[in-house]
């Protein structure tokens, strides 16, 4: 008897990569990188998820040297970027870490970047998500590309929903990126309006949004039609709304975080890979909340997993 292999499954995240550049710590020295929020939640994911799965990063660009350092960097973390499309008239965008006692702020470059227009083709994009089973993607996805981009985008996860896809969203509210804070708020609305995961911090829903609590995030996520919204809060309560059922966590404390770039990415990429794997909401919590601790305590966005925690942190 000829036993058949069941085929993997595929997580798809959409968005930008870019060239990140921090201070070495104790020195003068910078290091050179790659990251980007929705890349950081996929190249976590890729060690997170099980042997069953795949998972596979669509973004755009340039044909140059520092693109191709690029792709080969992801292919070595296990990345499928099969469908990557690449540009002859364009590259990479750049960041800048500015740390302070482990809060971060940044200088970007991105104005020359490919990835803002990994939307402009449709049918591509359409392609793209058929292969997939569940389709991540976030605010700053949206907020880089141009109206008929965001179009393209809108219509393509509209119809991988009807397909059954599960399409997740981390809303990752980010002002600069935009026009006005109106624009930012009402293509939030609308791309939520399309996803069945929905992944907030509520600090920056509250400034944005409103929100008195993040009770009211997870409601009005909800009454958008999201099956399951995840709220995090820093270093405070969690909250998960599941139709009526709430569902509150209080994360581990870490006395003396290092470097909180990708905080929420990495909690992400925990959360989904044991969701999805469907433990329960307060395994999957604890899961990403882990995964988060142990990215803080260390410098930049991608750690090694495994590694010593750094001496600063509990």
């Amino acid at each position: 008897m000829v036993r058949r292999l069941m085929p993997k499954k595929r997580f798809l995240a959409l968005g930008e990569c870019m060239i990140e550049i921090s201070q070495n710590p104790g020195t003068k020295g910078i290091s050179r990188s790659f990251a980007g929020d929705t890349f950081n939640t996929a190249w976590y994911a890729a060690r997170e998820f099980r042997e069953d799965w795949v998972v596979n990063y669509f973004t755009a660009v340039g044909v140059d040297r520092i693109s191709a350092d690029f792709l080969g960097f992801a292919h070595d973390s296990g990345l499928d970027l099969s469908d990557v499309i690449k540009r002859t008239d364009r590259t990479l965008g750049l960041y800048m870490i500015h740390l302070d006692q482990g809060e971060r702020s940044f200088t970007y470059w991105r104005d020359n970047s490919a990835a803002k227009t990994f939307a402009s083709s449709s049918k591509l994009l359409t392609n793209v998500m058929e292969r997939a089973d569940v389709i991540y993607f976030s605010g700053i996805s949206v907020a880089i590309i141009d109206d008929s981009g965001r179009r393209n985008l809108h219509n393509a996860l509209t119809e991988a929903r009807a397909k059954g896809k599960t399409i997740v969203f981390d809303p990752n509210l980010r002002p600069k990126l935009w026009s006005n804070s109106g624009e930012m708020r009402s293509s939030t609305t609308m791309f939520a309006q399309c996803s069945d995961v929905i992944m907030p911090s509520f600090e920056d829903e509250q400034m944005h949004f409103g929100d008195t609590d993040t009770a009211a995030t997870a409601y009005r996520y909800s009454k958008l039609g999201a099956q399951l919204v995840v709220v995090k809060n820093g270093d405070k309560e969690i909250l998960l709304r599941r139709g009526s059922e709430l569902c509150r966590f209080s994360p581990p404390k870490v006395s003396e975080p290092v470097d909180t770039t990708a905080a929420g990415d990495s909690f992400n990429a925990g959360f989904l890979s044991a969701y999805l794997a469907g433990s329960r909401l307060d395994d999957a919590v604890r899961t990403g909340c882990e995964l988060a601790a142990q990215v803080i305590c260390n410098q930049g966005a991608l750690i090694e997993l495994g590694s010593e925690p750094n001496s600063l942190c509990c």
